[in-house]
């Protein structure tokens, strides 16, 4: 009876596809664990392949069997946030119910996220590792934004000009909020940016913490 219904089920080669998949999700997540760890440890700069292998217990072919170096590994971590943010937008969408969305959907999110990284935000600034990190975020914020921005008719300044304004403007709150501020919640630091973003530096700011 076992052998019938085996054979009536999925094909062996599919099977072992989806314990392959398993396989390599789970090597690309203690890699990436690995280096969030290192990171905080010893620096971005400072990691080597080694470091990273030693780390996630997987010899060094592995590691080459899905990335081509630590830049790869960490620019690739950042597919997870991209995915995020943009379930978030729908997300901000879908509770309008039919009325206007409310705009920038995905900036708590975003914010949110970078209060469970405070640490590794931090010691990526100023190496080459900040330098990807922010490369990856503004390439990842100008995505969201531009798919948002498309549906609006009728303006009279450039999309990309639109786009560059929101995301740098994003940007600049994360560092001050990471860097000056880190005592306002995530919520707190995305007021200020949909106030700027939104409204405008004319508007005024309604938080309790706002000053100095």
């Amino acid at each position: 009876m076992c052998a019938i219904r085996l054979s009536q089920g999925r094909r062996p080669e599919i099977l072992g596809a989806e314990v392959m998949d398993r396989r390599a999700a789970r090597t690309r997540k203690a890699l990436h664990g690995a280096l969030m760890a290192l990171i905080l440890r010893k620096g971005y700069d400072a990691i080597t392949i080694q470091d990273l292998v030693d780390e996630a217990d997987v010899g060094r072919s592995t590691f080459y069997a899905h990335y081509t170096g630590k830049e790869d590994l960490l620019r690739r971590g950042f597919q997870t946030l991209r995915t995020e943010l943009t379930e978030a937008q729908h997300t901000a969408r879908s509770r309008a119910e039919g009325s206007q969305a409310e705009p920038l959907g995905f900036s708590l999110a975003m914010f949110e996220h970078a209060a469970g990284y405070t640490d590794v935000y931090r010691a990526l600034v100023g190496g080459r590792g900040g330098v990807v990190a922010l490369s990856e975020i503004r390439g990842t914020l100008a995505e969201i934004v531009k798919k948002e921005l498309a549906v609006q008719e009728g303006e009279t300044v450039p999309q990309e000009v639109c786009v560059e304004f929101v995301v740098g403007t994003f940007l600049t709150v994360l560092t001050w909020w990471l860097e000056r501020r880190p005592g306002l919640s995530p919520a707190e630091a995305d007021a200020f940016f949909r106030q700027l973003a939104i409204s405008g530096i004319g508007a005024p700011i309604h938080a309790t913490s706002c000053g100095g």
